[in-house]
């Protein structure tokens, strides 16, 4: 039984952690595009004209 139990937590860590991993990567992609959207935008506006 405790055999059982332990390879249930086990299951479920390695589920979590997995999909944690999924969550920050997307993440990670989406902090990415937004920083390029500003540095296009810091680049169009360098001459002044936003």
């Amino acid at each position: 039984m405790k055999r059982l139990l332990a390879l249930m937590l086990l299951a479920l860590f390695s589920t979590g952690v997995l999909t944690a991993c999924n969550t920050v990567a997307g993440a990670g992609k989406d902090v990415q595009s937004a920083g390029e959207k500003v540095e296009e935008t810091a680049e169009d506006c360098k001459d002044g004209n936003c």
